[in-house]
C-alpha cells in the first residue's frame, strides 16, 4: 500500500496491531546481519528465487521490477512500469513472474529471463502483495482477505478470511504465509487452509532510526532465505535490509 493520506477511511476503527488470541505465537527479531538497501526504493515485492532477491517497487512514474545481489544490495537490472502506473507485489516461480499492480486493474505475467511482459491479465481488486506455494498463487489487497488464484490462469480459487486487516506484502514458506500488517511493526504468520494466524513478529527493533519522520517509510518486505529458516526483511525507502531469524 503506497500512501498515509490515501487510506485514513480505511484506517477508521481499525486496529493497528494483530491482536493475538492466547493460542498465537508471539516472536521478535534476531538481527544477524545487514545488506544495504536503495533508499529510493518503494519497496512493495521482495522475494529471492535462485542468487537473486527480487524487488518490485511503486510511485506512479517510479515503479520498477528489480533484479539485484542479495549479498550486496546492487541493482543488477531492472525494467519499468508504464509512467501512470503504481507497481506492487512481486513473486517469481520456476516459468514467470507475477507482477501487480495497485488500482490500476492489471496484473502482469514476465519472462522471468528476458523481465518482457508475455501477458497483462485484469486484476479483480486491488494490488496488495502476492507470494507462491506449491499449488497456488496467494494475493492481498489490504483487507484481512487472502486470495488463492490459478498459477498459470491467475484465476481465483478460493478466498480465507484472516481476521487480520491491512494485509500487505507477502512470503509463502512451506505451511506459512508470512504477511507485513500495513502501517505496523508486525509480520504475522497464517495457516493456508484455514487462514488462521498462527504467529505474531514484533520487528519494530529494525525500524531505520532516519525513516522515523517519514510516515510511509514502513515495514514492508520478507523474503525467505532458501535452505535456512532465516529471512531478510527491509522496508519501504529504507537504507538496509536486515538478515533475521524469528525467536522467542
Amino acid at each position: 500500500m503506497p500512501f498515509v493520506l490515501l487510506a485514513l477511511v480505511v484506517l477508521a476503527g481499525c486496529s493497528t496491531s494483530a491482536a493475538p488470541a492466547s493460542d498465537v505465537t508471539r516472536l521478535s527479531v534476531q538481527v544477524l546481519g545487514t545488506v544495504p538497501h536503495d533508499p529510493a526504493a518503494f519497496t512493495q515485492g521482495f522475494e529471492i528465487a535462485g542468487a537473486s532477491l527480487w524487488e518490485g517497487t511503486g510511485l506512479v512514474g517510479r515503479s520498477q521490477l528489480r533484479e539485484t545481489d542479495p549479498t550486496t544490495g546492487a541493482v543488477r537490472r531492472a525494467v519499468d512500469l508504464p509512467a501512470d502506473q503504481f507497481g506492487e507485489g512481486i513473486t517469481v516461480t520456476p516459468n514467470r513472474i507475477w507482477q501487480l499492480t495497485w488500482k490500476n486493474g492489471v496484473v502482469y505475467d514476465r519472462d522471468p529471463t528476458t523481465l518482457a511482459v508475455r501477458r497483462t491479465l485484469p486484476l479483480d481488486r486491488e494490488g496488495w502483495g502476492i507470494c507462491h506455494t506449491a499449488t497456488d498463487l496467494v494475493t492481498s489487497d489490504g483487507s484481512s482477505t487472502l486470495v488463492f488464484r490459478d498459477p498459470e490462469t491467475f484465476a481465483p480459487r478460493r478466498t480465507v478470511d484472516t481476521g487480520v486487516r491491512r494485509l500487505n506484502e507477502l512470503e509463502c514458506t512451506g505451511s506459512t504465509i508470512w504477511a507485513n500488517v500495513w502501517q505496523t511493526d508486525e509480520i504475522v504468520g497464517i495457516d493456508p487452509p484455514s487462514g488462521r494466524m498462527t504467529t505474531v513478529v514484533d520487528a519494530s527493533a529494525l525500524r531505520p532510526a532516519q525513516t522515523r519522520g517519514d510516515p510511509d517509510a514502513v515495514l514492508n518486505g520478507i523474503a525467505a532465505i532458501p535452505g535456512t529458516d532465516e529471512f531478510l526483511v527491509t522496508g519501504k525507502r529504507w537504507p538496509v535490509t536486515y538478515r533475521v531469524a524469528f525467536a522467542r
